[in-house]
């Protein structure tokens, strides 16, 4: 890919992230309408330094597909560490004794969503998990950013090893993640999962894309 292209993409990226952000300290509360519908339950868990509304779009999609949508302004920006938010998203599936559940996860949130499926969620309540750019392997760009809410996605940390020695629940997930991104530049491919790769740059704007949104909706969906 040529520098030139590869600096647009980066540039669009941002201006997407920065955009939404934007939305969100104008719209914080999420639509309550969201959370109605008969198909199957999904619950959006977005990445560090996100508030929930980086994920509208696909929530706006699969509730217009039938879906009950639910969200969790509670986490705020997701700083907390991944342990603490995991257990925070599967006490809201027992408070909301929400079943059969599709969790859709970008970044830390598909790190967050494995280690519910891994280790929270005792009574099997999650079926599946589409996960968006998630650092499974970590990012080589964590060594940049010594903060502690960062430090957990250096490649080697103890805990995304034991999430990626527990390959058996890989089947059940679709990891979804662009040809090149700047925030995850080792990649988002999962061994045994459904890995699909989309020709674009950066790590943001395929929360909206649509065909990440078309590949969204068939897995969340399928029986």
């Amino acid at each position: 890919m040529r520098l030139r292209d590869l600096a647009w993409g980066i540039g669009l990226d941002y201006a997407w992230a920065f955009s939404t952000r934007a939305g969100y300290l104008r719209h914080r509360q999420p639509p309550t309408s969201l959370s109605e519908g008969s198909a199957r339950p999904v619950l959006l868990i977005p990445g560090v330094y996100e508030p929930w509304r980086y994920l509208l779009t696909v929530g706006l999609r699969l509730h217009a597909a039938g879906h009950p949508v639910h969200v969790l302004p509670a986490l705020g920006y997701n700083i907390a560490p991944i342990p603490e938010t995991a257990a925070v998203a599967q006490q809201y599936l027992v408070e909301h004794n929400l079943w059969n559940v599709a969790i859709v996860g970008h970044s830390k949130g598909g790190i967050v969503g494995k280690h519910m499926m891994a280790f929270d969620d005792l009574d099997h309540r999650i079926d599946r998990m589409v996960a968006l750019a998630s650092p499974f392997s970590g990012s080589a760009r964590a060594k940049y950013v010594p903060v502690r809410t960062i430090r957990p996605f250096l490649p080697g940390d103890s805990l995304l090893g034991s999430l990626a020695a527990n390959l058996e629940l890989n089947s059940r997930i679709t990891s979804v993640y662009t040809e090149a991104d700047h925030v995850i530049p080792n990649g988002s491919e999962l061994e045994g999962a459904t890995n699909i790769v989309i020709p674009l740059v950066g790590h943001f704007r395929l929360l909206s894309d649509p065909r990440v949104l078309d590949i969204i909706q068939r897995a969340v969906g399928v029986d």
